[in-house]
């Protein structure tokens, strides 16, 4: 396969606070915080979602901590190869998640009694199981065409999980190990693709993604309004703000009934209704400011160990707990229950899986990160 010949475009910022990503043509460079749970701090750039396409694998490439050149090499060799596939770029963080996996990104050859049976390259395939011969799936070139061929032949793996698609296509004896890399996936594929993990489409025609569509990041905005009202809705009352510093979400004003969608794939956690103050449990009522509580309040557990929180809903959830939902399905509609001053969709961010006001984080700056900023405007 040639390498067509790329000219990278990354811009390198340090900022003291992040900004929201915006799809116009801009440049934006944000420096991640420690989001990825080993205590890392990562930087993600982004320069037209992924308009200039991937860096070419023989140029000298950034690095990540705890990847290095020869890592690097191999990642951008998978977003090549997917990009001259003509695949998506969800197709290339999802490679990227399974190679990290299965070799952390290294070509590796036979490790003796380490080797798990005669499995080799970077996405660990056997040639036993038909990949190919040892020097095919030691070429990182053949083994991600092998990959991406595999993948397409698998029915609606553009909306799967990561994990679930990745297992697809490896068999592996640890279904579910891929969802972890995920994130660091998504940076890779932005440092490496001018922010291709926050547009849709495919090497031929990638736009940024916009309200209702899923980006390559596997995320999307809780709100989907299209229509002359698109443009209407935004971001109220912000995250732990002077005047609300315990207001652990943030405030996206809509009209009542407007369609709440899931920000990513993942399982129903707990439906409730939330109302503490008071002591009753009237959430199919109206709310009012001072009333207290959530009113009706759905939890959505995702890859990553990340929960998402929709508060203030009209009416309970046809759903239940243990339920798989998909990124950008509708799961609620938006109301006024609870302790509200007016309809409105109150969304939270947790980390660690903890429903405690200690793990929330800030929801603008975690969904602008993942290719899916918040707020009409954007």
């Amino acid at each position: 396969m040639r390498w067509r010949p790329r000219r990278a475009a990354l811009l390198i910022a340090l900022v003291s606070t992040l900004a929201l990503l915006c799809c116009g043509g801009s440049v934006t460079a944000l420096l991640l915080g420690d989001l990825s749970g080993k205590g890392e701090d990562l930087k993600l750039y982004t320069t037209g979602c992924g308009t200039g396409g991937p860096v070419d694998p023989d140029a000298k490439l950034p690095s990540l901590r705890h990847y290095g050149a020869s890592q690097m090499r191999n990642a951008a060799v998978i977003i090549n190869v997917g990009a001259n596939l003509k695949l998506p770029p969800r197709a290339w963080v999802i490679a990227i998640a399974t190679a990290m996996q299965e070799s952390r990104l290294s070509n590796l050859g036979n490790l003796g009694k380490r080797n798990d049976h005669d499995s080799l390259g970077i996405f660990q395939q056997r040639p036993s199981s038909g990949w190919g011969t040892p020097a095919q799936v030691t070429d990182p070139v053949y083994a991600s065409t092998k990959f991406y061929d595999k993948l397409k032949t698998i029915d609606g793996w553009e909306t799967m999980p990561l994990t679930e698609a990745a297992q697809r296509v490896q068999i592996s004896a640890y279904p579910d190990a891929y969802a972890k890399h995920e994130l660091v996936a998504t940076q890779i594929v932005n440092l490496l693709a001018d922010g291709a993990a926050n547009a849709v489409g495919n090497s031929l025609k990638m736009v940024c993604a916009s309200a209702e569509d899923v980006a390559a990041s596997g995320w999307t905005n809780p709100l989907a309004v299209k229509g002359p009202d698109a443009h209407k809705w935004n971001v109220g009352s912000g995250f732990r703000t002077s005047d609300r510093p315990t207001h652990q979400g943030v405030d996206l004003i809509v009209e009542t009934g407007t369609p709440i969608r899931s920000v990513a794939s993942g399982v129903v956690s707990r439906i409730k209704c939330d109302e503490t103050f008071t002591g009753k449990k009237d959430c199919d009522r109206p709310g009012y400011s001072g009333k207290g509580g959530c009113g009706w309040m759905l939890e959505i557990r995702h890859a990553g160990n990340i929960m998402t929180r929709y508060c203030h809903l009209v009416q309970r959830p046809s759903l239940k707990a243990g339920q798989r939902v998909a990124a950008g399905q509708v799961v609620a509609l938006s109301g006024t229950s609870g302790n509200s001053s007016g309809p409105h969709l109150h969304f939270e961010v947790h980390l660690n899986n903890d429903r405690s006001s200690k793990s929330a984080v800030d929801p603008v700056q975690f969904m602008a990160q993942r290719g899916a900023p918040l707020g009409g405007s954007q």
